[in-house]
């Protein structure tokens, strides 16, 4: 199985988004958009499905599809 976590992180890089916190205790990435609009959204670390790696980038707005 692929893990999606990391061209995840990097597609959020690229837009621009920033990686704010790490939640809890450790499992997941808040990240928050450099557009200002308070936009933010979780990102486990591991991504092991593909239909929340498409998920993610829906949440923040990217039109990418894995």
């Amino acid at each position: 199985m692929n893990d999606y976590g990391q061209a995840v992180r990097r597609l959020l890089r690229q837009a621009g988004w920033k990686r704010v916190r790490q939640g809890g205790k450790g499992s997941h990435e808040i990240w928050a958009g450099a557009d200002g609009a308070g936009r933010k959204v979780s990102v486990p670390v591991t991504i092991k499905s593909r239909y929340t790696a498409n998920a993610i980038p829906k949440q923040a707005g990217i039109s990418r599809r894995f």
